[in-house]
């Protein structure tokens, strides 16, 4: 079915879990002597891994299949393929929707990616129960920086929150083996990366799928032997299943981004048991606290829904006061998106658009004041930058992210006007400025 010449174009969309889909995927493309394109009009195939968790991505992979699909006309594309997590839970309606697409591969499926587009496939649907998870010998090519990689350690879930699709989506969580994922960071450190960003939708369960005997921890003390990898930052820790221990050992070991991602979603108790989230108010402050007494430079991330069915105002305004008081570091806040085939959906009390609107900006507002506040007091301290490049605002700055910044952009950028770095050197960066949300410093 396919030309040895094809150049093939892949656009992926969502979270850094379908990234490193998307990336494995190139990978297997290219062993399969296939040629890659990052031109979307040179390309004879094109691929699109779509993210279907809420409305707004829904949308946004909606008009990319629907802006692609126009180089059957205007370009050299001749087939056109759909993949991830949208074709995963709305196959049938896209396939009798998107007459123009000619393959959906499924969450589970995209290791077949090559050879469908050889030979085709009987099936124009390929998308089952998801049970995949790569391997270190999995082909995989970086869309990220060369310095720095995100490795995805398990998939799917299993804390079935009743306002996600995730576990219909991508399965039931599945860890990969402890070799497999130590072995896949020392081939990333050969490759020359230096920060490792440990990813899964749910970390703090790695290894408990199993005899429990391997779990995150276990991870992390292997993972911080291996030679050449400087960081490695933890995203994803569900807030009921942090323990004392895994506190102390990113506390201890100075390879470990004191930084951590404990997404708690609401700090009411009755809307926390509406979610299905198996932890209360009083646990989330416990583990806080725990953290703030034992790492007291950690930045504390977190993410909120608003609009939760059934929010009262007073509920609402519990979860503000927390916010101000809690002083998280960094916060994303989300609208309650109502999801076809979760619990929630069917919940008695929708909120309206406009209050979700409302709420998000109560809560940002509140939040851009902490973390303006925060930023203030590292003016006149030293940090350790990863440098990224010349910043696109102006070639006379570099800019780069410290451990307590993700990468993407979530945290924020650390401006540097002074000295001189190439990307990927970790540089000691005095601060002088700061704002909401952005730093500036100078290399010392």
């Amino acid at each position: 079915m396919s030309k040895y010449h094809d150049k093939i174009c892949l656009t992926s969309l969502g979270c850094p879990k379908n990234l490193v889909d998307s990336e494995v995927m190139l990978g297997i493309l290219k062993q399969d002597n296939f040629e890659l394109t990052a031109n979307e009009e040179d390309a004879d195939i094109l691929i699109v891994n779509t993210c279907g968790f809420i409305g707004d991505a829904k949308e946004e992979s909606i008009n990319a299949i629907l802006r692609l699909a126009q180089y059957k006309e205007t370009g050299r594309c001749r087939l056109l393929i759909v993949t991830g997590c949208l074709v995963q839970r709305y196959k049938d309606e896209l396939a009798k929707e998107l007459p123009e697409v000619d393959f959906f591969i499924g969450t589970g499926e995209y290791p077949k990616i090559a050879r469908i587009i050889r030979n085709g496939s009987d099936k124009r649907v390929i998308a089952g129960i998801p049970e995949y998870v790569h391997d270190y010998n999995t082909p995989r090519i970086l869309a990220t920086p060369r310095y720095s990689a995100y490795v995805k350690i398990a998939e799917g879930c299993s804390n079935y929150c009743s306002y996600c699709t995730i576990p219909s989506i991508r399965g039931e969580f599945r860890s990969r083996s402890l070799n497999s994922v130590i072995k896949e960071i020392e081939n990333l450190a050969q490759q020359g990366v230096k920060e490792i960003n440990l990813i899964a939708q749910d970390s703090t369960s790695y290894g408990m799928d199993g005899d429990g005997s391997r779990g995150l921890e276990t991870l992390l003390k292997r993972a911080v032997k291996v030679d050449g990898i400087e960081w490695i930052r933890l995203l994803y820790l569900y807030p009921g299943k942090i323990t004392k221990n895994l506190i102390h050992l990113i506390r201890d070991e100075e390879k470990i981004c004191k930084y951590i991602d404990m997404p708690i979603q609401h700090i009411n108790n009755r809307i926390l048991r509406a979610m299905n989230r198996n932890h209360t108010k009083a646990q989330i402050q416990e583990i806080i606290k725990m953290i703030r007494q034992e790492i007291p430079d950690a930045a504390l991330r977190t993410s909120l829904i608003v609009g939760f069915p059934g929010e009262t105002e007073e509920e609402f305004d519990e979860l503000l006061d927390f916010v101000k008081t809690a002083q998280f570091d960094r916060l994303g806040v989300f609208k309650y998106s109502r999801e076809e085939g979760t619990p929630a959906y069917k919940m008695k009390g929708q909120v309206t658009e406009a209050v979700k609107k409302v709420r998000l900006r109560k809560i940002m507002e509140a939040q851009a004041k902490i973390a303006g506040e925060k930023n203030r007091l590292l003016v006149g301290s030293a940090i350790q930058v990863l440098v990224e490049g010349l910043s696109e605002e102006t070639e006379f700055l570099l800019k780069g992210r410290s451990m307590q910044q993700a990468p993407d952009n979530i945290d924020g950028i650390t401006y540097i006007n002074k000295g001189i770095a190439s990307p990927g050197d970790i540089a000691d960066v005095i601060i002088t400025d700061a704002g909401e949300h952005d730093i500036v410093g100078g290399i010392m």
